[in-house]
């Protein structure tokens, strides 16, 4: 998909499709003539609800746009500007290839609309992407020319949005296509792959753990969990340093590559779904090749424990007792608890990079779902700034997370007579019993925050500005606080 600036006035643009936004408190454009008064007639006619749906019209002028398509936030009152503008950018692209156009141009030209560039960016590519991998018939949005009718004065300021939203949404987009991929192409090794390839891109560096070093450093988590699979498991770095950074940033992903649940195995219904249980590995991961492109002033590491959860003769069995990499036991009470089991060795490796702040993402536990449903996310953690910050920057991103509560109390509810700890809490309270867990295996003194993402993480249908399939959920939150730490921590 191309997409370019345009300072020319909307009303003189020769484009297939001039698309217009309406909201009651952002102008974003600047029109003229005939086309100014039929846009005023249908903003009265959305304010007075006499149109309840999108408006498209062909236009009959000799110049200028040949079509016309106008969207009202006053559609889609559940959402904010920031987010309205990004889904009306994706439908008005797919309202382009459906009605077989070449082009389209978003009227932008104000001083309000300056701001929205970049969303029209990512609304742009996130609502152009469709996995087609393994379909006969391909789809061509990605052929369409999006120009960004804007104001000249910004120019400078444009070219950046233009920049940074396109390097964020192509991470995005790539990290969809991974968690889409089927569990027998996405393997640890995949994953270990797909990381030296970004290293490559982005200028990173990055180290791989095999089944034999695992095993020669005593990470029992993946060892454990990866025993009844044909494909060993991986330890997977990725490091971004700046060259004045005050603080380290890791991000620790969860890469279960598939999730039969292993000997406690789990119903059939949708279980192909947990291809994507490696959902926080992906968004780790090119998270990483977007903030080596953008080159924030903080050190990052990424660091992505990944295996495949399987049940075989040499699978772990419930009961099973293993020893994590801080010393502690851990008693394997269900073996469909995994996540928790892997990331306590991907977050002693953040405690052996010397990390101030960690923050682990995974697609962790059921009970978060039922709680919080498919479009937020749980956060939870010991620091609260860290928590604020996370909460921050998913808004400013259009990813929501809720923060959750740790009770102490609760601890009791993971206690075992055989091991220090079990790796499950009972029926109740599971999201935070998984919180609980893995705070026990937090290096000290490090401020950290659990990103629980298994509602968001895939759609059975459209949502917003995303296709069905896989969301890339957590990707953009993570680049934003990279860039904004310092901000946010003095």
């Amino acid at each position: 998909m191309k997409i370019q600036l345009n300072y020319q006035p909307p009303s003189q643009i020769e484009t297939d499709l001039l698309v217009v936004i309406l909201d009651d408190q952002t102008r974003f454009h600047d029109l003229t003539g005939p086309l100014k008064e039929t846009v005023s007639r249908l903003e009265a006619a959305f304010k007075s609800k006499k149109l309840k749906t999108e408006y498209f019209t062909s236009l009959n002028g000799k110049t200028g746009p040949k079509n016309l398509l106008v969207y009202s936030s006053r559609l889609n009152p559940g959402y904010n500007i920031w987010e309205n503008f990004k889904t009306f950018v994706a439908r008005a692209l797919r309202s382009a290839r459906d009605h077989g156009f070449g082009d389209l141009t978003i009227a932008l030209n104000t001083d309000d609309a300056a701001p929205f560039i970049g969303k029209a960016v990512e609304g742009a590519i996130l609502g152009g992407y469709t996995f087609d991998r393994y379909k006969k018939e391909k789809s061509d949005i990605h052929e369409m020319l999006v120009q960004l009718a804007g104001l000249k004065a910004y120019d400078l300021q444009n070219r950046r949005y233009v920049e940074r939203y396109t390097i964020v949404s192509n991470a995005v987009n790539e990290a969809r296509d991974m968690i889409n991929e089927p569990g027998s192409v996405v393997i640890p090794e995949y994953m270990a792959e797909a990381a030296g390839k970004i290293a490559k891109e982005s200028d990173l560096d990055v180290k791989v753990w095999d089944e034999k070093r695992l095993l020669k450093e005593g990470y029992n988590g993946l060892l454990q969990v990866g025993r009844g699979s044909s494909h060993p498991p991986r330890l997977i770095k990725l490091a971004y340093r700046a060259k004045k950074a005050k603080h380290h940033l890791a991000f620790v992903g969860k890469g279960v590559t598939f999730d039969t649940g292993g000997i406690s195995l789990k119903p059939a219904d949708k279980m192909y779904e947990m291809k994507g249980d490696m959902s926080g590995g992906a968004a780790a991961l090119y998270a990483m090749k977007a903030i080596g492109k953008l080159r924030p002033e903080v050190n990052v590491t990424a660091i992505v424990p990944a295996a495949e959860n399987f049940p075989d003769s040499n699978a772990q069995r419930p009961g099973d007792i293993f020893y994590a990499k801080n010393g502690k036991s851990i008693m394997v009470d269900n073996t469909d608890a995994e996540g928790r089991l892997i990331l306590t060795d991907g977050l002693h490796l953040a405690g052996e990079e010397k990390a101030t702040h960690i923050l682990d993402i995974a697609t962790l536990t059921g009970a978060c779902v039922r709680a919080l449903g498919a479009s937020v996310a749980g956060v939870m953690g010991n620091s609260p700034e860290l928590i604020r910050s996370v909460i921050r920057s998913g808004q400013n991103q259009g990813e929501a997370f809720w923060e959750l509560p740790l009770p102490e109390e609760y601890k009791e509810l993971l206690k075992t007579p055989y091991a220090d700890i079990n790796n499950i809490g009972g029926p109740v309270a599971g999201a935070l019993t998984a919180g609980l867990f893995l705070q026990e295996f937090v290096p000290e003194g490090a401020a950290w925050a659990h990103l629980d993402i298994a509602g968001p993480f895939i759609r059975d249908k459209e949502w917003k500005y995303y296709e069905a399939g896989a969301i890339g959920f957590g990707l953009k939150t993570l680049v934003d606080l990279a860039e904004r730490f310092n901000e946010y921590f003095q």
